[in-house]
């Protein structure tokens, strides 16, 4: 059963991504437009959504008091990155979240600090300057 209720939850969610998706416009001369992003994401998560909830493989274990506070724990550091992402900048709320979400997944703090180092940088120049989506790199907090 639960199985089909994560599947479920796939489905809802994913349609309503597509559907959000139909809004976007660019106003510059790109043929595909920022839609596709969201329907090649979404589209195949309503498929796999719809197999989970009509073909279950196996009945799920939930998480012990343990787990479901580590995943508390990582839904509020995905919260506090999209809210600091601005005040501090791509670069420090990327490093931040990084690092968090490695020590909760059990990573060793120089682990987690050297993955966050390298990561954070090289995602600003990946996005930023490879792709041309302009991102803070400091936020309105530092200058």
């Amino acid at each position: 059963m639960t199985d089909r209720l994560a599947g479920l939850a796939f489905v809802l969610l994913a349609t309503g991504y597509v559907w959000l998706s139909a809004g976007y416009t660019a106003g510059f001369g790109d043929p595909l437009g920022p839609a596709i992003f969201p329907r090649v994401v979404g589209i195949p998560a309503i498929i796999l959504g719809l197999s989970l909830a009509i073909w279950p493989r196996h009945t799920a274990i939930w998480a012990g008091p343990a787990g479901l506070a580590r995943q508390a724990a990582a839904v509020a550091l995905l919260i506090f990155y999209a809210l600091m992402l601005e005040p501090l900048g791509f670069v420090a709320a990327s490093f931040v979240s990084i690092l968090g979400l490695g020590l909760l997944m059990g990573a060793t703090a120089l682990a987690g600090v050297v993955t966050a180092g390298l990561a954070a940088p090289g995602l600003y120049v990946l996005f930023d300057r490879l792709m041309g989506l302009p991102l803070p790199l400091v936020g309105t907090w530092f200058g």
